[in-house]
């Protein structure tokens, strides 16, 4: 039962072994088809374009996470964004090809948000595994009430003269209380 729990965690030290066996063979292999030289320019070339992507896209990233902050909106995605954009430019740093492929995923805004499902996917199914329910919203269909927030209520208050205006139900969100 130990180990049924731990598998991460050994999934992860063999990931930490294989990974950098895998790209020792595979910088071999490239050194010997195409030689050295350009085997390195090509490393030296990716990590420089991995340097200024990460730049570029960090940059993107904590403006993106500043605005959402700013106006009050969970920076989940935001946070995430920046996350990944840190971890693909260090795997860009890493010398090898499959860390670069990797890390580019990661960094190149059009490919992130297939690795952010891809993380989000792992995490779910962590959490699921670990018996944390996540959040999920449901809603009674026989007591739905459909309308719209709005910044600031009607100044004509809870019902216009003529009684055709909007019922307007003045109020804040409250978290559901656990029984």
């Amino acid at each position: 039962m130990r180990l049924r729990r731990g598998w991460p965690l050994v999934v992860f030290v063999l990931l930490l072994v294989a990974v950098p066996v895998f790209e020792v063979w595979l910088l071999i292999e490239v050194g010997r088809s195409i030689g050295w030289w350009p085997t390195i320019a090509i490393l030296v070339a990716e990590a420089a374009v991995g340097a200024w992507l990460m730049r570029h896209e960090g940059n993107r990233a904590w403006k993106a996470l500043m605005d959402a902050m700013s106006t009050g909106k969970v920076p989940s995605g935001e946070l995430a964004d920046a996350a990944l954009v840190l971890v693909g430019g260090v795997l860009l740093m890493v010398p090898g090809f499959l860390t670069d492929v990797v890390g580019f995923i990661f960094l190149i805004r059009w490919t992130r948000p297939i690795g952010r499902k891809l993380i989000a996917f792992f995490v779910a199914r962590r959490l699921n595994r670990l018996g944390i329910p996540l959040a999920r919203a449901r809603v009674d269909r026989s007591n739905l009430i459909e309308g719209e927030t709005v910044a600031e209520p009607a100044p004509t208050g809870p019902r216009d003269k003529s009684g055709d205006g909007p019922i307007v139900i003045a109020g804040e969100i409250e978290e559901p209380r656990t029984p």
